[in-house]
């Protein structure tokens, strides 16, 4: 390891980008757990191979680097607590912060104490930063899982709000003990506590306000408002800072979740900057963080480290969560679900390794276990809730046991019919459409149904979209299609987004752009021509494949029939561009508009 050369500067930061984006890319591509492969790489270039050493690559800017990403992180976790949107998770949410932080805190320590053996100091500082879940870890492990909403909100909403208090809570555990170790007064070190959060609160609400004002009034030109808004983070951040260590992560959310409020008609564009940012910064803290680590720091972890991480899991979790819903309006299976899920992530991370370190240099040498320890627990957590969630879910029945499923925006002969079909073969459909007339047929046919705007926020409220995996625009208006797509593609892939094909979409004039609308199936057939196929008889038939009998083999035998989607072996839909594109394995299934005399498919 001694003989790896040195990377300068900005051949690291290349390196580190490549490390965390090719994890977090590899694990989408493996369907694993983004954050347990970056820690994996993370570990395999820094203290296992020696390839990338942080504190000799990039040196003194390692610190603040990772502490301007948290704070950007933690942002995006305000700037996603809309409040309007909370819905029925109110009270849940209000119970897991307000009692269950505080006692997620006690029961960590004492885990910390009696089963790590640290000792009270650095469990307290720990304690308190235990608080955090992590809604970088817990958003997409909820998405793969398809939860039911109400749960899905809890988790999601505790994870947001408690991340800033855990770095709190352990700002104060950690005050406490320079005031013991240094002999500062209690008295003038609470004071210097209380008006660093204070200071920090006020000025992420008068950053929050300020930026809201400035936006909606148009003082800020709409190609600026992205960079007004990061620099005006990072100011907020640092001046919070400079007041008291880590109060920054305090007034960045706070500012995140003034602006989510703000009803600002930008928050699309806003929301999209964040995510993308989001996805950057996690992947070079995480990868920062796992090189940093030494050797001699991961054989700390023995026995009691294994049994640390076992407790927290199995005992301080269940017992925190219960406790505070208690008496609550949840069903039980709701809170056995909420208490047997806690994935740790980038934030305990990043300010456990901070908080050790900073313990260590205080004269509290058992500090230095912080980092391994948080490492082992984010660890162990993500990789176990990463393949138990979905499974939990369905045996409590909070999840959806079937394949993702269709997302029918409009409501017609042709939806309703395809509806049908997919209902039959097993397939999760809904149909929405703002006309209730249009609803009245497919809700005779038994297809679920929802009334209204699929692009409102009642949608989002009251529709499990997380449910669907696929989206088809095929409504009368083909300007609304494309709006329909357009917003979606974003969301669940632009692959799993369809349109029918606008009426005149062949002409120079009306020609649209291709990053706008979605993808056009079924030979190009418009609605009007969809529709009046279903008007002359035309019914929809699914048909299924083998190894005898194939793809080749059923279009040859229905020459006029146009093949909608297909059903893969896994339950996954595709919908069929044109004939010649039509291919599919054995297993699948066909989903084709047949013609009168071959209907019955």
């Amino acid at each position: 390891m001694a003989t790896v050369q040195a990377l300068d500067p900005v051949a690291a930061f290349a390196f580190v980008g490549l490390c965390g984006v090719g994890a977090q890319w590899l694990a989408w591509r493996l369907r694993l757990p983004a954050i347990v492969l970056m820690l994996a790489v993370g570990l395999l270039v820094g203290p296992v191979t020696g390839l990338f050493v942080p504190a000799r690559d990039i040196g003194a800017l390692t610190g603040p680097l990772i502490s301007l990403a948290v704070a950007v992180i933690l942002f995006e976790g305000g700037l996603s607590l809309d409040l309007h949107r909370l819905g029925d998770a109110k009270e849940g949410v209000m119970r897991l912060v307000v009692i269950g932080a505080p006692l997620g805190w006690l029961t960590s320590t004492l885990v910390l104490v009696y089963v790590a053996g640290l000792s009270w100091a650095s469990a307290a500082v720990f304690g308190g930063i235990m608080i955090v879940t992590g809604p970088t870890v817990i958003a997409p492990l909820l998405r793969s899982a398809r939860l039911a909403r109400r749960p899905a909100q809890l988790l999601q909403w505790e994870a947001i709000v408690n991340d800033p208090i855990g770095a709190l809570a352990a700002v104060l555990a950690f005050e406490v003990v320079l005031v013991l170790h240094a002999g500062h007064t209690l008295g003038s070190a609470l004071l210097d506590l209380a008006l660093g959060i204070g200071f920090a609160a006020v000025l992420g609400l008068i950053a929050g306000f300020g930026t809201a004002w400035a936006f909606r009034r148009a003082r800020v030109p709409e190609f600026m408002k992205v960079p007004v808004l990061f620099v005006a983070l990072l100011v907020v951040f640092a001046l919070a800072d400079h007041v008291l260590h880590e109060s920054g992560l305090l007034a960045v959310t706070v500012m995140g979740l003034v602006i989510a409020n703000a009803d600002l008609p930008s928050m699309t564009e806003l929301r999209r900057f964040k995510e993308h940012a989001t996805v950057l910064l996690v992947s070079g803290v995480f990868i920062l963080l796992a090189a940093e680590l030494s050797v001699a720091q991961l054989r700390t972890l023995d026995w009691r480290a294994l049994g640390f991480v076992a407790a927290i899991v199995l005992i301080a979790r269940p017992v925190t969560v219960l406790v505070s819903l208690m008496r609550s309006r949840l069903p039980m299976r709701e809170r056995l679900f909420i208490a047997l899920t806690g994935p740790r992530g980038v934030v305990l991370v990043a300010v456990a390794g901070l908080f050790g370190q900073r313990l260590a240099e205080a004269g509290i040498a058992d500090g230095a276990r912080i980092g391994p320890l948080a490492f082992a627990l984010v660890l162990v957590t993500v990789v176990l809730h990463g393949f138990s969630l979905a499974p939990l879910g369905r045996a409590l029945g909070l999840a959806s046991k079937a394949a993702p499923g269709l997302l029918i925006v409009g409501g017609s002969r042709f939806t309703t019919g395809l509806g049908v079909a997919l209902k039959e073969a097993g397939v999760p459909v809904l149909l929405s459409d703002p006309n209730h007339a249009h609803l009245i047929r497919p809700r005779a046919a038994g297809v679920d149904t929802f009334y209204g705007d699929i692009l409102g926020e009642a949608a989002e409220d009251m529709v499990a979209l997380i449910t669907y995996g696929t989206v088809l625009a095929a409504t009368d208006n083909d300007a609304y299609n494309t709006l329909v797509a357009t917003d979606f593609g974003p969301e669940i892939g632009r692959e799993a987004v369809w349109q029918v094909a606008r009426a005149r979409d062949d002409r120079p004039r009306h020609a649209l752009p291709t990053q706008l609308g979605g993808r056009p199936f079924g030979g190009g057939l418009t609605f009007d021509q969809l529709e009046a196929r279903v008007v002359e008889g035309w019914r929809f038939g699914v048909t299924g494949l083998s190894g005898e009998y194939t793809a080749e083999t059923w279009a040859a035998e229905r020459p006029l029939a146009v093949p909608v989607l297909r059903i893969k072996p896994d339950g996954a839909l595709r919908f069929v561009r044109d004939r010649e594109s039509l291919r599919a394995e054995a297993g699948a299934r066909i989903v084709a508009l047949l013609p009168p005399k071959t209907a019955a498919g």
